[in-house]
């Protein structure tokens, strides 16, 4: 199955000489805790920024959110894939790279969708059953997504 198939495609997104206050409000508005950065020029994606990332910025810089650009707190090693991409080679991707959402673009890496481990689940679920292949890989991919880092910095972990 292809990633288009699941992929949520009313994806908002901000642009990278927006604010932290910006990028805040389309995560209110879209009750979502990340979105894609774009880039103004060329609307190419350029960079994600999470809800983590603006809480870092703005302790880390003691100001406002409003007087931080998105770009000064985006990820903007994001990873990407194809519409036409296998789920196989996004769940793929996400394990690697410790994602769990992927923005998707088109072959001049304009947005037009975004694939969460949440939808993976829930396609796996609906067509497959819940203890099925697909199902445990969504497990596997979200154990290798939610392990602590093995790069030796120190992560502060919320335990729930």
């Amino acid at each position: 199955m292809d990633v288009q198939k699941i992929m949520t495609t009313n994806v908002s997104c901000v642009r990278s000489g927006d604010t932290l206050s910006t990028a805040a409000r389309v995560m209110w508005d879209c009750d979502c805790g990340s979105v894609p950065v774009v880039d103004p020029a060329s609307d190419e994606v350029v960079g994600i920024v999470t809800d983590r990332d603006i809480c870092i910025a703005t302790w880390s810089h003691d100001q406002q959110p409003s007087s931080i650009s998105v770009s000064e707190a985006m990820s903007s090693d994001v990873v990407t894939c194809l519409a036409t991409d296998s789920i196989a080679s996004v769940e793929s991707l996400m394990r690697s790279k410790q994602v769990r959402r992927v923005p998707v673009v088109d072959r001049h890496r304009r947005l037009v969708g975004i694939v969460s481990l949440g939808d993976i689940a829930i396609a796996a679920h609906r067509d497959a059953g819940i203890d099925t292949a697909p199902s445990r890989d969504v497990a596997a991919v979200l154990a290798r997504v939610s392990a602590r880092r093995s790069d030796g910095a120190s992560v502060l972990t919320p335990r729930h």
